[in-house]
């Protein structure tokens, strides 16, 4: 008895290793069936995915384009995320009645918000095309490739029979040596139904953004409205709610370490099986450069943020904006160091060369092209971050192509609208005096750090910081772009006084000395370097086409799944804590005494709305507390995910929901580039912290009735 106890104890983790070796974003009809069910999976792949009949496919759309939702209830109530419902939520806000602040609670039907131009996208059918996309591009590179390719596909859609609300999209896959079509039907009336208020619903904000624990209730709520056939329709208020081939069971059984979970959902771009030359350039060159200028513009924000509370306010949004990838890309190049991904992918490399000699050439020449690459790469990731960090190059860039349409006669009523839109957009929440020492800052760094090849003329002076201060404070208060300086008595910020007479202003834009600077600044990098990094970029993707292509044929014993692209893909797992340091060990499952734990009273971050205090102290948790007797808000599981993701759901063993994906933790944000099982978790919502907000919270037991819950 002992003897089996032990083996069966030596035999599970490496189960769990192997089937979590390299994660997986895997094609819903290629599916790795047999490792699912070996972690615990109790239903089959047809389950998941069957085109012929109603399977888990059907209750799981794209969500405007982006995020991921799921249908939850026979009159086709979605789920997703609150940051995905957020453009929407803050749509239909007013300073009266502020949804994000107060959050929405439709109390029926008749009360939920239609949403202009929102769709959903249900996956109806996907089948493999490569045999009819490929046929003539056997000989063919570059422009002439993609051109050949282009015409096969339009080729193929043509001779496909779809109904009015059906598209067919064609898809490359493992870097163009697969292709793949999706039959898509579009969903337009989709209405708003339920958001908690943001300080539920994006509770511990840019602080907590990335990190566990969390306590984040990141949901909202929309419905799906079809025609009286139950067919996607334009809206009318004569559409009725639609029924769904299928919706999900929701399951509000505790959770255990190790439970099996799989996420369905649209994740938007990974790169995991890039050279080890690749990797190692990201980790030591491009993210760090990027790292470096975010950091020098957070720290200037932050030092004014901190004194003045108007700016705080200003700012707080683009500051979150900045710090989201600064924060993924130090944790990605952490990750990376941690989880030694360089030489794993070297060794792999090796192990392929020793069973098949053929690939060394081709890693030789990526070597050779990435190296050749690596100065142009890098010189691009300053100028990029450098123009998107300075708010002041931003607006002179607009300015700039705004001259050309002018002298080219392409600006016309509408688009100088949009134009004045955007800029109106812009100026509110600008502050010239503080981003020009953004932009000082930025450029002194700019020009330490690059080689004075790439430099336009006169910006090596720009190296001490202190002159650059005083330098850009003057240019900023005779620039008319940044509304210090102005044109004949006219400012920038007056948006639609400053376009009354626009030769006179392209006149004077073209002599302004941040619109100058910026032309210099963009002129070079063209010169330099933008042609030579797309040309080798082109030799490195078709090397990496190869290198696939000798990856899949030799590496018998691997089970390979396409880099995600955002297309529909199904990953999975284990719900399970972390220890990605040392002496750090994380549970995991986050609970409403944690929550309570982060509130801090006015903070707008950490705030709490009072009612939920409430359901707090009384401990009024009804069915929604789980074993320890509190209501369970998060949990991290082994789940391979990644943007788009957001508002997946995250599945039991039976396919019932049991959370909502919303985030990964930032010591395995390198999971793009190398999924590492020990380090990489995703962050779900749990269904219990969801129901209870709905129930308990908002007092919308209506909505409970529509829906399925599996106790």
């Amino acid at each position: 008895m002992k003897r089996k106890i032990l083996l069966s104890a030596l035999l599970l983790p490496a189960v769990m290793a192997f089937g979590q070796q390299y994660g997986g974003m895997w094609i819903p009809t290629e599916l790795n069936e047999k490792e699912m069910k070996s972690l615990g999976m109790k239903i089959s792949a047809k389950d998941i995915f069957n085109p012929d009949k109603a399977s888990i496919k059907d209750a799981v759309v794209q969500f405007d384009g982006g995020c991921t939702a799921e249908v939850i209830s026979p009159k086709g109530l979605l789920l997703t995320n609150h940051h995905c419902g957020y453009d929407n939520i803050q749509a239909h806000s007013t300073v009266e009645n502020d949804l994000l602040t107060n959050g929405f609670w439709a109390k029926d039907m008749t009360g939920e918000l239609p949403n202009p131009g929102v769709t959903v996208d249900f996956i109806t059918d996907i089948k493999e095309v490569t045999a009819q996309i490929l046929p003539g591009t056997e000989n063919l590179t570059g422009a002439d490739l993609t051109k050949k390719i282009n015409e096969n596909i339009e080729a193929y859609k043509k001779v496909q029979k779809t109904e009015s609300y059906q598209t067919i999209s064609v898809r490359s896959m493992y870097y163009g040596n697969k292709f793949y079509a999706y039959v898509i039907e579009t969903f337009k009336d989709i209405r708003l139904v339920g958001a908690p208020p943001s300080a539920i619903g994006k509770y511990g904000s840019d602080t907590d953004n990335w990190v566990w624990p969390r306590h984040t209730g990141d949901f909202s709520m929309f419905r799906i409205y079809a025609d009286k056939n139950n067919k996607p329709a334009e809206y009318s208020k004569d559409n009725i709610p639609y029924t769904p081939k299928h919706f999900l069971p929701i399951s509000v059984k505790d959770k255990k370490e190790d439970d099996f979970t799989f996420v369905f959902g649209f994740p938007g771009r990974t790169t995991e099986y890039l050279p080890a030359i690749a990797v190692e350039k990201i980790m030591k060159e491009t993210d760090p450069a990027m790292i470096a200028v975010r950091d020098v513009a957070l720290k200037t924000l932050d030092e004014k943020m901190r004194i003045n509370p108007a700016t705080k306010i200003q700012y707080a949004s683009k500051y979150a904006r900045v710090a989201n990838y600064w924060k993924k890309w130090i944790g990605e190049v952490e990750g990376l160091k941690k989880s030694n991904a360089v030489e794993k992918k070297k060794q792999y490399e090796q192990t392929l060369i020793s069973k098949n000699p053929a690939i060394k050439p081709t890693i030789d020449q990526l070597n050779q092209k990435y190296n050749e690459q690596a100065p142009y790469n890098l010189h691009k990731a300053y100028y990029s971050e450098i123009v998107r960090n300075s708010e002041t190059f931003t607006l002179a860039g607009i300015y700039s192509n705004y001259i050309q349409s002018y002298e080219a006669g392409k600006m016309d009523a509408k688009n100088l609208e949009a134009l004045k839109a955007r800029l109106t957009e812009l100026y509110k929440d600008y502050d010239a005096e503080l981003d020009a020492k953004v932009t000082a800052k930025v450029l002194a760094l700019y020009a330490d750090k690059t080689p004075p090849q790439f430099l336009p003329k006169d910006f090596g002076q720009l190296k001490d910081v202190n002159k650059n201060l005083g330098m850009m404070e003057n240019v900023s208060k005779a620039s008319i772009i940044t509304g210090r300086g102005n044109m004949n008595g006219v400012k920038a910020t007056d948006v639609n006084k400053f376009f009354t007479d626009q030769k006179t202003l392209v006149e004077n834009l073209k002599k302004d000395p941040f619109v100058q600077m910026y032309g210099s600044f963009k002129s070079s990098y063209l010169a330099t370097t933008d042609a030579k990094v797309n040309a080798l970029q082109t030799d490195i993707d078709a090397l990496q086409k190869k290198f696939m292509a000798q990856q899949m044929e030799t590496d018998k014993d691997r089970k390979f799944f396409p880099d995600a692209n955002s297309t529909l893909r199904v990953t999975y797992g284990q719900v399970k804590g972390s220890e990605p340091r040392d002496a750090v060990s994380y549970g995991y499952q986050t609970h409403l005494a944690g929550v309570m734990e982060k509130y801090i009273p006015g903070d707008y971050e950490f705030d709490l709305p009072k009612k939920l205090i409430s359901l707090y102290n009384s401990k009024d948790y009804g069915v929604y507390k789980d074993k320890t007797g509190d209501v369970p808000v998060n949990f991290t599981a082994t789940n391979h995910t990644t943007g788009g993701n957001s508002g997946s759901p995250a599945l039991d063993a039976y396919g019932n929901l049991i959370g909502l994906n919303f985030d990964r933790q930032w010591e395995g944000t390198m999971s793009d580039i190398n999924y590492d099982p020990k380090l990489c978790r995703n962050i779900m919502v749990d269904t219990k912290y969801i129901l209870f907000v709905i129930d308990k919270y908002a007092d919308s037991k209506w909505l409970l009735n529509e829906m399925k819950i599996v106790k």
